[in-house]
């Protein structure tokens, strides 16, 4: 069984600590990375404060990139020296994976979340010394890739060029397909359309990105973050409103005319902007939801309205793509320099995820990834 460091949250809100991990060997659908980089998201942060439910003590991490070390006897798609990228897990032989859908797998939340062990109830990772005989849980979106190996599922991993920077692939994996699939593949904004971005952290500054390859006419970000919303402009948005000093809403109506957004995109997981959004949409306007509130949030709708105008509320997860044909896609957008990843990144050494996860909690930091090389 292979040994690694591993940044290991021990309990609700604990620090993130490095500590020695065993790995199972690769079962014959499995394969074993050397991490090169790996992404904190929103979720890894989530879990740790308690409002994503995952048993803890855990090994987080879902946004990794790295070579193959070893592979399990049935894996043929990868081998060791291959450098790949880490995304979301999914069965591939439920009707939803047989017909090109994974995120909607049957199996998702058993195989990315909730569980923290295979779906047998088999760990992937333990402790050692002291904490030898203490459960630990992983197989987080079926990698826990906060560590120096991560155990991943097959269909977890993509095969992508060894050439490109650790530090933009890395975070392809969950917060960059998330925002510019989003865009691309679900909301798909026509020529002319104004499309809302609520919150430009890295979901919606991809969301931003990815608008820019199509034809919307106004791409408008909501942020009261004045560094964020400047850093949505220079990547593609047309408008930038601050919800502290004006409502987005009117802002809104106002930059169109009265007309309201075609398209809209929440991130941000606030019920009060989730009902903005929708309700800043034209008639027939279609609104995406991306943001993830602790589970039983609702939101209150005006019924008449909807009624009225016909929006469509649509729930996005990770964008909707087929990570295999979507990373390999965003990377050749990123060599073009039509999808400038690196723009909304910033690199920490893997010791300080500490550092790291300070920096995205205060929105210092809009991505951070943490480097093992």
């Amino acid at each position: 069984m292979p040994l690694a460091t591993a940044a290991v949250v021990r309990a609700r809100d604990h620090a993130f600590t490095l500590e020695e991990i065993r790995l199972d060997a690769p079962r014959p659908d499995e394969v074993l990375v050397r991490m090169r980089a790996v992404g904190i998201c929103h979720t890894d942060l989530s879990v740790r404060a308690g409002r994503t439910p995952f048993p803890l003590p855990a090994v987080l991490g879902h946004e990794g990139t790295g070579t193959v070390e070893a592979v399990g006897t049935a894996v043929t798609s990868v081998a060791p020296g291959d450098t790949v990228a880490m995304s979301f897990a999914s069965c591939g032989a439920c009707p939803a994976c047989l017909t090109g859908h994974p995120v909607r797998c049957a199996h998702w939340p058993a195989l990315n979340l909730f569980g923290g062990s295979r779906p047998d109830g088999s760990p992937t990772v333990r402790g050692t010394g002291r904490h030898a005989d203490a459960p630990l849980h992983g197989h987080f979106f079926g990698q826990s890739s906060f560590a120096t190996l991560a155990l991943a599922s097959v269909r977890d991993v993509v095969p992508v060029p060894a050439d490109l920077p650790p530090h933009v692939v890395a975070p392809l994996g969950c917060g960059v397909q998330t925002g510019a699939g989003a865009v691309l593949n679900v909301l798909r904004p026509e020529t002319g359309h104004t499309l809302a971005v609520y919150g430009t952290g890295s979901v919606g500054l991809a969301a931003v990105m990815a608008a820019r390859l199509t034809a919307a006419t106004r791409v408008v970000a909501v942020d009261p973050h004045p560094g964020r919303r400047a850093l949505a402009l220079r990547l593609g948005a047309t408008h930038a409103v601050d919800p502290r000093g004006a409502d987005p809403l009117e802002a809104v109506r106002d930059l169109t005319g009265g007309h309201g957004a075609d398209r809209a995109l929440e991130t941000s997981g606030l019920p009060r902007v989730l009902r903005q959004a929708v309700d800043g949409l034209a008639v027939g306007g279609v609104c995406g939801v991306v943001g993830a509130p602790p589970a039983g949030t609702d939101v209150r709708l005006d019924v008449p309205r909807m009624l009225d105008r016909g929006p469509r509320i649509v729930g996005v997860n990770q964008g909707g793509v087929v990570p295999r044909a979507f990373i390999p896609a965003l990377l050749d957008l990123y060599r073009a320099g039509r999808l400038p990843v690196d723009a909304i990144v910033e690199t920490f050494p893997f010791g300080a995820i500490e550092d790291a996860a300070a920096a995205a909690m205060s929105g210092a930091v809009v991505k951070p990834v943490l480097t093992l090389t």
